[in-house]
């Protein structure tokens, strides 16, 4: 079954485990800290609601193939690929303030639904609703499984 961030008990499942991570929690792979992902995560949320730009990044991920093999096959490695730059210009501010922001991307993600309007993926291209709700659930899976979550 793939699970996609559109699904009302997926979304549940990651707004309770967001709510679990402390901002001292204990990196298992990778160099962020907790506050660094959420931050990690708003940008990325950004990117995928249109709210911030993403240069296109030619490459392999963006053919039709690879696109599919990343967002529905394949696992994802740990700390060993690393997103477009525009996935980390926020800084951590304060915790409760910048979850509450996470959220609050979530939600706007959530109300344009898998028939919206998405932008492309700078690493991956055109993406359909249905890949941004896959993509983004294994994206936060991933890091929240990082710090144990």
């Amino acid at each position: 079954m793939v699970h996609t961030m559109f699904d009302s008990s997926c979304h549940r499942e990651m707004v309770s485990r967001l709510r679990r991570l402390r901002p001292d929690a204990q990196r298992l792979w990778g160099r962020m800290t907790a506050p660094q992902m959420v931050a990690h995560l708003r940008d990325q949320m950004r990117h995928c609601l249109g709210l911030a730009e993403c240069a296109p990044q030619p490459g392999l991920f963006r053919t039709t193939i690879a696109r599919k093999l990343v967002i529905y096959w394949l696992p994802w490695p740990r700390g060993r690929v690393k997103g477009p730059p525009e996935a980390f210009v926020t800084k951590p501010g304060e915790w409760k303030a910048d979850l509450a922001d996470l959220e609050l991307l979530l939600q706007q993600f959530i109300a344009r639904g898998p028939a919206g309007t998405w932008p492309e993926h700078a690493r991956l291209g055109p993406m359909t609703g249905k890949d941004w709700g896959v993509f983004c659930h294994k994206h936060f899976n991933h890091h929240l499984r990082q710090f144990g979550v």
